[in-house]
């Protein structure tokens, strides 16, 4: 056992959980009125619905860029997608965006697109990633203001992965009294939709537009909103993905050697439901550690997962319930 997943593995005696979440229950049901929804949460109806602005920093998810925006394309005023010439770790990266944007043609009048210029680390240093990520979404506020957001709009920050449900956004967007600054919980998924973890996912926010917002994907509140989506983690159509994002994102020193990047130790990972970085979960109590060792539990569940992937299984098969084979190398799907 490697010392970090000692650590880890008593991280119960030396470490203590964040202060709890104070739930905002989520009530949601087909053919219930918006102005009865709004009311049981304890909100108003508005006489106009607020615009939406969306605001991810993207890096090369572009099959859940596809379905989020799908999804989310009836309720949001603004896509506001801002891309770098490098991975958080300083590795230089294609804009797949940029490369693929005719893909997402049917949002396109409501694209607001940039290309953050990154920093290529030198051979041998050890910079921070976590640095040149905060850089990367601190130039989201400047990519907002050019997006024309205004007080009192409703502005989601979250990661490409992180994909809120049409049926949150739509009350967001008609109901009065929501909190200013709402943290969404979001079903946890690794790999694919086969593979749900749990509902730990809380990073994503929603907040009402005020001079005072800045972009950030840490707690900024104690509020969160009950079941309001999906987290979909290497949620990936190629190996070649997984290893871009495996040595790119702000967790690359969990890649511990080049075996780890090897596409068959890989592959046979996704469709055990293990991990990819041989680790144990990031657990408070012995209690939560040792039951969620081992394996994710396979799901053929494909209930409550976005519409838009139901309407186009056959070209998102990989995220679906034994869909585990992945392509080898990266391939543009139109």
């Amino acid at each position: 056992m490697n010392a970090q997943k000692i650590s880890y593995f008593f991280r119960p005696l030396w470490d203590k959980p964040p202060a709890p979440f104070r739930k905002i229950p989520h009530y949601y049901a087909e053919n219930v009125s918006l102005q009865h929804l709004c009311q049981l949460h304890g909100w108003s109806i508005r006489p106009y619905p607020r615009r939406i602005f969306d605001a991810i920093i993207f890096s090369n998810e572009l099959d859940l860029l596809d379905i989020r925006w799908h999804e989310l394309n009836p309720y949001v005023t603004k896509f506001v997608i801002l891309e770098s010439k490098t991975t958080f770790t300083g590795i230089p990266k294609p804009l797949f965006f940029t490369s693929n944007r005719t893909r997402f043609s049917f949002a396109d009048d409501k694209i607001v697109h940039d290309v953050f210029p990154g920093k290529i680390a030198s051979p041998g240093s050890h910079e921070d990633p976590f640095v040149l990520e905060s850089l990367q979404r601190g130039a989201m506020n400047r990519l907002l203001q050019k997006a024309g957001i205004s007080n009192g709009d409703f502005l989601i920050m979250s990661d490409t992965d992180e994909i809120p449900s049409p049926n949150t956004l739509k009350l967001l967007q008609w109901c009065d009294g929501v909190p200013p600054i709402m943290h969404l919980e979001l079903r946890h998924y690794l790999y694919s939709f086969e593979f749900p973890v749990d509902y730990s996912s809380w990073r994503a926010s929603v907040h009402i537009y005020s001079p005072s917002t800045r972009y950030r994907h840490s707690r900024q509140t104690d509020l969160i909103f009950s079941e309001a989506g999906w987290h979909c983690s290497f949620c990936f159509r190629s190996l070649e993905e997984f290893v871009l994002k495996m040595t790119g994102y702000s967790h690359a020193d969990r890649v511990r050697g080049s075996e780890f990047l090897n596409q068959d130790r890989i592959q046979k990972i996704i469709c055990k439901g293990d991990d990819l970085f041989d680790m144990l979960p990031e657990e408070y109590t012995f209690h939560d550690l040792i039951s969620k060792m081992g394996s994710i539990p396979r799901s053929t569940s494909a209930v409550h997962v976005p519409a838009y992937l139901l309407e186009n299984a056959d070209k998102f098969r990989f995220l679906l319930p034994g869909g585990c084979v992945r392509n080898q190398d990266f391939t543009n799907i139109p």
